[in-house]
């Protein structure tokens, strides 16, 4: 692709770019898709309160059908403006994706099956860079001829939704509270169950809107006013910062000079990355059944602890790599033990406890902090890790270790367990922990609240 930037530039101005001009152009090409990513947290609020959960996935596929079509088209069109256009386009189509299907997912799902449920769409984001990793294997797609078929294969699942999310319900969540229609939330829950007694969870929904009535809307800006979400708020920004900035983004950037190194030959690469990318998938798969078992807190607190030990064992066997023959295997191991640790807790669970942790009135908007601490983290480092692996070297895992080992002890100190709890119980628990009265200043009735309201 760099080469067809060089030879589209070459027709225009009869001269070639220059080494730096062109890096520049390729970075802005590949840090577009998280910056697009921002934007589109950004817009999940406004749009998730005015066309649903559901409308507004079914709107988004504008942001993935129209890009896949001009990446498709861009070396017909001897244009790559097309492409770095594009990858804004499809980084605003993830950026609402990757806030909105959680929140749909979790507001559906019965209390049993919310942590399972949460988790699944992380495990279509693994499946999701698997297809991506062989389709681009030099001898697939990853060639001269191939590439903008690689890039337009985007459209074809935005095309699958088009056509078949119509024919799923609305969140009975949003028909209830926001747009007050009970009916309608009674149909969309009893399709979602396959029973006619929905009774019992309508109550619930109805008991987190009369919590929430005095609160209306609240902002981003409300959301880190209110004291009562205090906690919430700084975990999630922990959470989503941890998850972006304990390296993941790097190990997979590096995997490839340590699999190298380790005496793996130049052509069989692509495949083992291949292979690292099925194990993820693999322990994502995992992780949606293990959530319900042992918890959100364990697999968190489990998957940064790996990730820390991975990242510090890495550091030490790059370093020691020339001196000891056996150190490469060990780098390879590090890269194995640290993406399955991140599969397990740290990439699934964070979206989940943002729509377990939140109610309906400060979900979106707490989706808009989450998904924009996400998407400002993975950009920065897309932009700044190079640099810091061409001052540091193999050191440079030292600042993702301390980062990790910072994120676990927060977790340990301060985020609690919400598995089979419902939205009002874990908001209970965090109103302890924020030393307030009940979920809003302004209410009162909640002080004699049962904990077990919901009926358990």
């Amino acid at each position: 692709m760099k080469a067809f930037y060089n030879e589209t530039y070459y027709e225009r101005n009869d001269h070639y770019i220059n080494e730096f001009s062109l890096t520049l152009l390729w970075s802005v090409t590949v840090s577009m898709f998280p910056f697009g990513g921002f934007i589109g947290s950004l817009l999940v609020g406004p749009l998730v309160n005015k066309f649903g959960r559901k409308g507004t996935l079914l709107f988004n596929n504008i942001f993935s059908i129209v890009p896949a079509i001009l990446m498709g088209c861009s070396e017909v069109a001897r244009s790559f403006e097309m492409i770095i256009v594009s990858r804004l386009l499809v980084g605003i189509c993830a950026g609402l994706s990757s806030n909105v299907v959680p929140m749909y997912l979790g507001e559906l799902a019965p209390k049993n099956l919310r942590g399972a449920l949460g988790v699944v769409p992380q495990v279509f984001i693994t499946v999701g860079i698997l297809v991506a990793q062989i389709f681009g294997l030099r001898s697939l797609l990853a060639n001269k001829e191939g590439w903008p078929v690689l890039l337009g294969l985007t459209g074809i699942p935005a095309a699958l939704q088009l056509l078949f999310l119509p024919f799923f319900p609305e969140s009975p969540r949003y028909l209830l509270i926001q747009k007050k229609d009970e009916a309608a939330a009674r149909n969309a829950l009893k399709r979602l169950r396959g029973w006619d007694d929905v009774g019992a969870e309508i109550e619930e929904i109805r008991q987190e809107d009369e919590a929430e009535r005095a609160a209306g809307f609240i902002s981003v800006l409300k959301l880190f006013g209110m004291r009562s979400l205090r906690w919430q708020v700084i975990s999630i920004i922990v959470l989503m910062g941890g998850q972006q900035l304990s390296g993941v983004n790097a190990i997979y950037y590096y995997a490839d000079q340590i699999y190298l190194s380790a005496g793996v030959n130049d052509h069989d690469v692509q495949y083992v990355t291949a292979g690292t990318g099925a194990v993820n998938v693999l322990m994502t798969v995992c992780a949606v059944f293990v959530v319900e078992l042992l918890g959100r807190r364990v697999l968190l607190l489990l998957g940064f602890s790996v990730c820390f030990t991975a990242c510090c064992v890495l550091t030490a066997a790059l370093a020691l790599q020339d001196t000891i023959s056996w150190m490469p295997y060990v780098s390879i191991a590090c890269v194995i033990a640290y993406v399955i640790g991140h599969a397990l807790g740290p990439s699934p669970i964070p979206a989940l406890l943002i729509t377990e942790i939140f109610l309906q009135s400060s979900r979106p908007s707490a989706f808009m902090v989450g998904g924009s601490v996400h998407w400002l983290s993975n950009f920065t480092v897309g932009l700044i890790f190079p640099f810091i692996q061409a001052g540091l070297g193999p050191y440079s895992f030292i600042i993702f270790a301390v980062i990790c080992l910072l994120t676990t002890i927060y977790i340990f100190l301060v985020v609690p367990e919400t598995k089979a709890k419902t939205f009002i119980e874990i908001n209970q628990i965090f109103t302890k922990m924020n030393k307030v009265s009940e979920v809003h200043p302004e209410k009162e009735e909640l002080k004699d609240f049962p904990l077990s309201a919901s009926g358990q």
